[in-house]
């Protein structure tokens, strides 16, 4: 992939035999009307620009399936979502800029003093890149509405991320943006975005809140939850319908056709029927590589121009090109090199949710590029390098590197003050390690601590057993050791806890739902509850950070072992918040303390603590295996699967006699999963499924962890298992794994995992907002 490099040089390799429009309806009918004939989506309206011309507009399908059909025409007007963004927030934007009245790397707090109590380091330019650190949606529900109630919640945000340091597509930005917009212009982002772009341009179809009587030409989007009706001319986005349908993020309607008269105009470097809309120098500013040099992606201001998020640029149009997508289906990009743009608009969310649009997106603009030859070769030119590596003062934290200090550290240094003069049971393993590696009960012992009885969970008080746990005794210091992971001892009992003064709990998670020292942890608070005895928690970081939430959320008819609580697979808590979370909703009433971490942060992953990685389990060997394990544990509890075990890579690996495995790993690629890689393997196990058989799979390289979503790549995987080599896994068998009886449906049923996944996605969302009061870091 072409990259801009020092000094700022992208050589677009454009090469394609040029061919005549008449061509343009053999490539492009078959590709739509697949999709339409398929049921990917309702219909569509394509418009492809070349030459200051339209060289292609054409209607597919239906603009409505329910409650009747109505066939889709060229000027059917859309919902385009987050186009929003580029055709009305950023234009407006771009005008106040090139006026004087907005700086790029000013801070947001100069225009919003509310913003963050009036104290961050977020400026504009990491709102429009998407690096301000906030995560992707702020909460939902319960209902509200109201501009300046959306509009509070967006200023209270905490950002998930130091400013600066990781993209994160966020609509918390532009939703700030267009109240810039507001008070800038003196007016709404509906009359600004009317009188700045869309009148000087003639799109008269284009605007906010449409009027009833084009109820008639917008296509239908999804069902209102509330209504079971699908919306129509209503904007689909609930935050933007919320806030009154105006808002920096979502909430645009307009057509195909009036979108290419945009798009002509940022092909002509501003100038539109014969008049200098925008300035030259600030389309070019604003369609420009912004994003900070060092990064993987590369976003311009409001603009996508190379990022997992940019399918719809296809393979053939050269970085220096820029466009957009829309929730609802919709899309444009535009390339200066081959004065061109594809325009597809599509309501692929009718009547019942969204379906990924990425293979499509890329076929069409890959098929329209072919048809504008041999290119030459174009310069991206950065008009202030120093600006994207500073944002202007802001500090980036890209890896950060600290001396975190565990619970059991903190306690060290107090010399185990609170727990002086009481009898402890210890529930630990081998992972109870100081900084310096020494065991927790020596160091406790050592204090004068009396530790009468130990506890142990699974692979017992070694981490060595991959089976059954039986009770011991600790062969240093020969205090009894007693299993907690046989089915019949899972639970403290009220006799083992009779003659002891509290409870202590030091073990290293990895922060997956169905990882069991989680329910030993649950199981153990309650019981401790019940029988009143005090409850320590020496809290450990969750090595796979506390700001990751994903998966589907754990159902109540399959609680087990492997997963006990309501969480999704991937929580993004650590121990000590996990247990304060389920104490309370439950009302368990245990006397719990948590003895928090010291250097410590939401964002860290393992290797920014600078403690020592023991592996908490036989098979846990790398902090990579502990990012991928929350999605590829999913499947193993099928045995006609190999997940690695018994190899020197388990679950960054997969296998079995019957799968082809450069098949899977081209299949799984194309699907553009953000943040991995996959490639063929062969590996031979030494134990477990398949033991002592060469066996064929695919091996996982994670890109970019911090794009990496688990829960999504666990579906994906699942799915594309089940279309490639049907009736090979079994589902069924691992619902407790998964644990969602709707995501087990969805797959068996053959549904596209990016719909199951975007289904999910609002549960875990939910999640994230409850779990909010229980965070201690």
């Amino acid at each position: 992939m072409t990259r801009f490099l020092f000094p700022f040089l992208v050589v677009a390799n454009l090469a394609a035999a040029q061919e005549p429009a008449a061509t343009f309806g053999t490539r492009l009918d078959p590709i739509i009307q697949d999709a339409v004939q398929s049921g990917l989506i309702p219909g569509a309206v394509l418009v492809v620009g070349h030459n200051s011309h339209i060289v292609y507009r054409k209607a597919y399908g239906s603009r409505s399936l329910v409650p009747t059909r109505q066939p889709m025409m060229p000027d059917t007007i859309f919902d385009v979502a987050s186009l929003t963004k580029v055709a009305a927030t950023t234009p407006c934007l771009m005008k106040l800029f090139e006026e004087g009245k907005l700086r790029i790397d000013d801070p947001v707090t100069k225009y919003l003093p509310e913003f963050l109590g009036g104290k961050s380091d977020i400026t504009i330019r990491l709102l429009m890149t998407h690096f301000s650190g906030f995560q992707p949606d702020f909460e939902l529900g319960p209902h509200w509405r109201g501009y300046q109630t959306g509009l509070q919640k967006a200023f209270a945000e905490t950002p998930i991320a130091p400013p600066g340091a990781r993209f994160i597509y966020s609509d918390t930005n532009f939703i700030l943006l267009g109240e810039i917009v507001r008070r800038l212009s003196g007016m709404s982002l509906r009359d600004y975005a009317r009188q700045t772009v869309y009148q000087p341009l003639g799109m008269k179809d284009t605007g906010f809140l449409p009027d009833p009587s084009l109820r008639p030409r917008i296509a239908s989007t999804e069902k209102d939850p509330d209504t079971g009706i699908p919306l129509l001319g209503v904007v689909h986005d609930p935050r933007s319908r919320y806030m009154g349908g105006v808002a920096g993020h979502a909430g645009l309607f307009s057509t195909a056709d009036d979108l290419a008269k945009y798009a002509f105009m940022m092909l002509d470097m501003g100038q539109a029927g014969g008049r200098q809309v925008f300035s030259r120098l600030a389309v070019k500013k604003f369609t420009e590589p912004a994003t900070p040099a060092d990064q993987p992606i590369i976003r311009g201001l409001g603009w996508d121009i190379d990022s997992s998020y940019s399918s719809n640029r296809g393979e053939l149009f050269p970085i220096g090109s820029y466009g957009h997508t829309g929730y609802t289906g919709t899309s444009m990009w535009i390339d200066p090199t081959t004065n061109s743009f594809v325009i597809l608009l599509t309501n692929v969310v009718h009547p019942s949710g969204v379906k990924s649009l990425s293979s499509l997106r890329s076929r069409v603009a890959t098929a329209v590029a072919a048809n504008f030859g041999q290119t030459v070769p174009r310069t991206v030119a950065l008009t202030g390098y120093n600006e994207t590596i500073t944002g202007a003062g802001v500090h980036r934290v890209v890896a950060r590197t600290a001396a975190t200090s565990t619970g059991l550290d903190v306690l060290e240094e107090t010399n185990f003050k609170d727990l002086q003069g009481q009898r402890v049971g210890l529930i630990t393993n081998h992972t109870g390690l100081d900084r310096h590696g020494k065991r927790n009960v020596d160091a406790m012992l050592a204090a004068g601590v009396k530790v009468d009885r130990l506890f142990s969970p699974e692979h017992g008080i070694a981490g060595t057993e991959d089976t059954n746990v039986a009770d011991t005794s600790d062969p240093t210091t020969h205090i009894p050791v007693t299993s907690l992971y046989e089915p019949e001892t899972r639970r403290l009992k009220a006799s083992q806890m009779k003659d002891l003064d509290a409870i202590v709990y030091d073990i290293q998670d990895v922060g997956a739902r169905f990882y069991t020292y989680s329910c030993t942890l649950l199981y153990a608070v309650e019981e401790a509850g019940k029988a009143g005895k005090p409850f320590w928690i020496l809290d450990r970081p969750n090595p796979v950070t506390g700001t990751h939430v994903d998966g589907p959320m754990l159902d109540a008819d399959l609680d087990s072992f492997v997963g006990c609580y309501n969480l999704p697979v991937r929580h993004g808590m650590t121990f000590g918040e996990l247990a304060t979370m389920a104490n309370a909703e439950q009302h368990w009433d245990a006397k719990l303390h948590v003895v928090k971490m010291k250097n410590w942060e939401r964002g860290d992953w393992f290797d920014s603590t600078s403690l020592t990685w023991i592996n908490p389990s036989p098979n846990m060997r790398t902090l990579n295996a502990a990012t991928l394990y929350p999605g590829v544990a999913m499947l193993e509890a099928d045995t006609n699967l190999s997940v690695g075990r018994g190899t020197d890579d388990p679950f960054e690996q997969i296998g079995a006699p019957w799968i082809d495995g450069p098949s899977l790993a081209a299949y799984l690629n194309a699907r553009f999963i953000p943040g991995v890689r996959v490639y063929a393997t062969r590996f031979r196990p030494s134990s477990s499924h398949f033991a002592e058989t060469t066996i064929p799979g695919v091996r996982f390289a994670v890109t970019d962890r911090e794009m990496f979503d688990s829960g999504r790549f666990g579906v994906e995987l699942a799915s594309a298992l089940e279309k490639l080599f049907p009736g090979k896994i079994n589902i069924d068998k691992c619902k407790f794994l998964i644990g969602n009886r709707s995501v087990v449906e969805s797959l068996k049923k053959g549904q596209d995992p990016s719909a199951i996944w975007m289904h999910f996605q609002l549960s875990t969302t939910e999640f994230t907002n409850r779990r909010r009061p229980y965070l201690l870091y």
